[in-house]
């Protein structure tokens, strides 16, 4: 991977007007480039007694790191519970709980677990509390929210030295190590998950973990403490400061309040509505970071936009660089790939050169009509997209992408349903029937294009929602999964991104950035999308300022 710009400022970006699109091709609008966007923030000059921060989706729903897969308990929980790996900043993954990983082959994963590691309680993890917490995935009594294809591939976990555990797969992933940086790979501790019982997770039960950070009050509703583990393994990450308050903070308005007063230090994630005040703001700094982030069109098989012609002239005719200017505000780029730029962590000038070789994500008019004379549905129907009511940017980037489905002789109008309705749309086949295509927010898991994809266009993938299937396709995951190299696999990842935009079961519209405020009293964190598996609140520090 390149070497990451890492100049802090406040981008300055320019915005258009949501228009309508003229027949035609239009130029690229210019915006942000990979290399605006950055990794870290200065790093702090001293400790700190408290902090703040705030998460903007919600309270955490649980700390148990089996039923963290969503962005409030993740980015808590990643300062809690660690894995066997580490997910860097720069996407780069290192050593974690395990000191080293021995692959024979792309079906076994042999882990040399670190000794000399205590959870907070002061008693040594085992590896008989790796191999307990890594079956837990696969216990449907535990309810993981991880439980799926990844984990429905583990054979066996078995302890096969003292320091040695050794997982099996019943068929070649060259990717699962990969999610040992994520919670697959957290360890907890067997003793306290088993006294803990059904409060485990919970603010009565909480959790006991190794990391940099335990749990203190967790008052429901208000706030969540973090307390520095002052006897964590690794002393060059020695947490910098002692505690940290983190606020449930979620309306747009109250979030900008009060990070531009300072009641609160920083937040990830700011919402849209707060970037005008935050640009402007004299008591803390804006960082636009990179980010492994996505949102796209999804199709539910249903309707006119069941047909891939109809998805490739919508997305040739909606102008992705205006909706990234103007409803993102300059935080985001056009997407031209299903991958979101710069989201791998191996085959660098590979996966460049293939996203190079995709279509330019600008408006073509003409070319839309074109293959829009290939669709075999009847499209005079009109294309609804299902969005959450209560966020009105994703209408306006449905309003968008209507006003290019005009200009094609296509009806799309945006279709709003609360939240809890919504959500359902992702778990429930029934929720989706009826209703065309709905909206994602969505992000990598890890910086592997091979994970992300297969997930969207795999036969039985697990965000693969219209039943897509390709038999090409489904072959030339398993040949990347079982790749024999780095560069082998990014070659052959290239060619199923292809083929992907090709039938294009999403729409993708923006590669959002990681949008951090911090007070200039702060400073350290990550500026990139590691949050949710980074313990980011470790590197939170004084700034000197």
């Amino acid at each position: 991977m390149k070497q990451k710009k890492k100049a802090v400022a406040v981008l300055a970006v320019l915005a258009l007007a949501l228009t309508g699109c003229s027949a035609g091709a239009t130029t690229a609008t210019p915006g942000l480039a990979i290399n605006d966007l950055l990794v870290t923030t200065p790093a702090a000059t001293g400790d700190l007694a408290l902090a703040t921060w705030n998460l903007p989706m919600g309270e955490p729903a649980s700390l148990d790191p089996i039923k963290a897969f969503n962005y409030p308990e993740n980015t808590v929980v990643a300062n809690l519970c660690e894995g066997l790996m580490q997910l860097q900043p720069d996407y780069t993954i290192t050593p974690g709980l395990a000191e080293k990983v021995v692959s024979p082959n792309a079906s076994t994963f042999v882990y040399t677990i670190r000794q000399g590691v205590t959870f907070w309680d002061g008693t040594a993890m085992t590896a008989d509390d790796v191999v307990f917490s890594l079956n837990r995935q696969l216990n449907p009594d535990e309810g993981s929210y991880w439980a799926g294809g990844l984990v429905n591939n583990i054979a066996s976990i078995t302890k096969t030295g003292d320091w040695e555990v050794t997982v099996a797969l019943t068929k070649p992933d060259s990717t699962f190590n990969s999610y040992m940086v994520t919670p697959v790979g957290n360890v907890v501790s067997q003793a306290f998950r088993e006294a803990a019982g059904e409060n485990f997770g919970t603010p009565t039960g909480k959790v006991m973990c190794t990391g940099p950070f335990s749990v203190g009050d967790w008052n429901q509703g208000q706030s969540i403490s973090l307390m520095r583990n002052d006897s964590y393994w690794n002393p060059t990450k020695m947490a910098k400061t002692a505690q940290i308050d983190i606020n449930f903070i979620v309306d747009s308005a109250a979030i900008a309040n009060a990070l531009t007063t300072g009641a609160i230090d920083g937040s990830y994630d700011v919402p849209l509505g707060a970037i005008t005040a935050l640009k402007g703001a004299t008591n803390g700094t804006l960082y636009l970071g990179r980010s492994t982030q996505l949102v796209a069109i999804i199709g539910t098989g249903n309707g006119a936009f069941a047909d891939p012609a109809v998805r490739q002239a919508l997305m040739m005719a909606t102008d992705r660089d205006a909706i990234a200017a103007t409803v993102f505000e300059g935080t985001a780029t056009a997407s031209s790939s299903l991958v979101p730029n710069n989201g791998w962590s191996y085959g660098a000038s590979t996966f460049e050169k293939g996203r190079a070789a995709l279509p330019a994500s600008t408006v073509d008019i003409a070319g839309a009509k074109k293959v829009l004379e290939g669709a075999t549905v009847d499209i005079t129907q009109t294309i609804k997209i299902v969005y959450p009511s209560e966020r009105t940017y994703y209408a306006d980037i449905i309003s968008e992408i209507a006003n290019g489905a005009r200009s094609i002789g296509l009806t799309v109008e945006p279709e709003g349903v609360p939240s809890a309705q919504f959500g359902a749309f992702f778990s429930d086949s029934a929720a989706r029937a009826g209703h065309d295509a709905f909206v994602t927010n969505n992000y990598m898991d890890v910086p592997d294009p091979l994970a992300f994809l297969r997930t969207i266009v795999g036969t039985g993938g697990s965000q693969n929602y219209n039943g897509f299937s390709n038999a090409k396709i489904d072959g030339l995951l398993d040949q990347a999964a079982a790749a024999a190299t780095d560069d082998e696999r990014a070659t052959i990842v290239n060619e199923i991104q292809a083929l992907a935009m090709a039938e294009l079961p999403w729409i993708p519209i923006v590669d959002p950035s990681v949008r951090l405020f911090m007070s200039d009293r702060v400073t350290g964190v990550p500026a990139s999308f590691v949050y949710l598996y980074y313990p980011w609140a470790a590197d939170l520090g004084a700034s000197g300022k």
